[in-house]
């Protein structure tokens, strides 16, 4: 039983527990409250006070799904590894499609996240990933949050987040999305991998080459490979080596004094040895498309472009 304790973070289920205990020593476990009931059928091996941890939080959604149940979606993809400060109300968990109840939402006790179960018609073992506990591959789980994302940034951002980490690859993601035809955002999902695989990995890099696209501008080479004069190697985020133009996309992380120190002086860099730079915040890129495509055309036609 201890084994068990430890290999599910403290939860286990009433059929868990009574396979290995008696049920008149279970009941008293929680009577004496070295046990707390989280849920129907779901126990845990701790006082009821005691706050939940994630790990917790997890197997409580798996194990309280039944049968079969694996972690799924956004949950899965953290639970693999992918950093951020993803935050989600809803725990996902795939069922066999065989499973009746489907598609509900079960509330737990007050500070932990609500279930969502979903029955999967396609989850072959390609999908599938052992773990603490159970969850999908991360291609998959990256998939399955993008098609349940709030919004369709959402979505972008979370697979953008993936190829960036290193979590998964355009190619696995494709694989993925070519076994689930009814995906929801599967046009966008599909777009999104291209401009993935193309070399734009952050969201504010694939809005620029989509952009560009739009506006009948020549598309960027992206995240390309540059020697600075220290040695080290850098990567711009759009350049046009034809025109020697180089366009930067501030993210939140320019704001930081370290980063824009160390931006200012690449900056400088670039102009020394004779390109242009154009410098947008990723919200210009996404809310201010015209004014942004107006000073590349601009900066491209000053280069010698006829478009």
């Amino acid at each position: 039983m201890q084994w068990l304790l430890f290999e599910q973070s403290g939860i286990v289920s009433w059929a868990q527990a009574t396979a290995e205990l008696s049920p008149a020593k279970v009941r008293h476990l929680l009577a004496t409250g070295r046990w707390g009931r989280v849920c129907r059928g779901i126990l845990r091996a701790a006082s009821p006070d005691e706050p939940y941890r994630r790990e917790q939080h997890l197997w409580v959604a798996v194990l309280a799904a039944g049968p079969g149940a694996v972690l799924a979606g956004l949950a899965a993809a953290t639970a693999g590894g992918l950093r951020g400060k993803w935050r989600y109300e809803t725990v996902d968990v795939l069922v066999p499609h065989h499973r009746r109840r489907a598609d509900l939402l079960r509330r737990l006790p007050l500070g932990l996240p609500a279930v969502r179960v979903r029955r999967a018609r396609q989850l072959p073992d390609e999908d599938r990933q052992r773990g603490r506990p159970d969850r999908t591959s991360m291609a998959r789980s990256l998939v399955d949050a993008a098609q349940w994302a709030r919004t369709d940034e959402d979505a972008q951002q979370i697979l953008a987040a993936g190829c960036q980490q290193r979590r998964s690859t355009p190619t696995e993601i494709a694989a993925v999305l070519a076994r689930l035809p009814q995906a929801r955002r599967r046009v966008l999902i599909r777009q999104t991998v291209q401009d993935i695989a193309g070399g734009a990995e952050a969201l504010s890099e694939i809005d620029l080459v989509r952009l560009c696209r739009r506006h009948h501008l020549p598309a960027p080479t992206a995240q390309q490979r540059r020697r600075d004069a220290d040695g080290r190697i850098r990567y711009l985020d759009a350049y046009w080596p034809q025109w020697r133009l180089h366009v930067e996309v501030d993210g939140a992380h320019h704001m930081d004094a370290r980063h824009w120190a160390a931006d200012l002086r690449r900056q400088n860099r670039i102009w020394i040895d004779g390109d242009r730079i154009l410098r947008f915040t990723a919200f210009d890129v996404r809310h201010r498309p015209d004014d942004v495509a107006a000073q590349l055309r601009a900066a491209l036609t000053a280069a010698g472009w006829q478009g």
